[in-house]
């Protein structure tokens, strides 16, 4: 799974979209107004006293490969899924959050670099909401191939580092993230619970 361009995490947690990544690159070096170079020596000078303006200051380029999340309309009924959970070993179905009226379906991965930025604020906020009775997974659905350090015992490594106080599950043949329309990390699904199943409500680019 690719990861997007940008992602952002915003103070109101009214609803549950997607973040999306990007990789920054080491900021170019800025020249200085401030600083001179002589000759021949071509020393250089510098003006510590001299408070640095925002011009002074390095900037960052931000450089990715954008990747657009499928379309999934209102009314897009959860896919089921089973799926081993690398943590304790459990197996974890659609079923086991039929008691839930809501159910938060997030597609993460351990590299994604926004995924690490979010990851603590992640814990804190489906916390929060799991104690009111929502219903929270995530799945990573990279290939190991690629991505060696998004494999299960890795998985399992960061599940208990950060304390998830949700399953953490490996999609290895990504035959979910398909079935979800999940092309990015990370990517969240909340759907509804209506009568016997769970139906899409909100998904997308930013995580509120």
């Amino acid at each position: 799974m690719a990861s997007a361009t940008r992602a952002a995490l915003l103070p109101s947690p009214s609803l549950l979209r997607s973040a999306s990544a990007a990789l920054l690159l080491p900021p170019p070096m800025i020249a200085s107004s401030r600083r001179t170079i002589s000759s021949p020596s071509r020393r250089l000078l510098l003006h510590p006293a001299v408070k640095p303006t925002r011009a002074d200051l390095p900037t960052f380029r931000v450089r990715a490969a954008r990747t657009e999340s499928g379309s999934v309309s209102l009314g897009f009924r959860a896919p089921h899924f089973e799926l081993p959970e690398p943590l304790t070993g459990k197996v974890w179905t659609l079923d086991d959050f039929e008691s839930c009226p809501a159910l938060l379906v997030m597609f993460i991965c351990n590299h994604c670099p926004f995924v690490k930025h979010l990851k603590r604020d992640i814990t804190k906020l489906t916390s929060f909401y799991m104690e009111k009775g929502l219903g929270v997974v995530a799945i990573s659905s990279n290939s190991t191939i690629t991505h060696p350090q998004d494999g299960p015992e890795f998985m399992a490594e960061e599940a208990k580092l950060f304390n998830y106080p949700f399953p953490y599950l490996f999609d290895e043949s990504q035959d979910v993230a398909r079935a979800f329309g999940a092309v990015c990390t990370p990517e969240f699904f909340l759907f509804k619970k209506v009568s016997y199943a769970f139906w899409f409500s909100e998904h997308g680019r930013t995580f509120y």
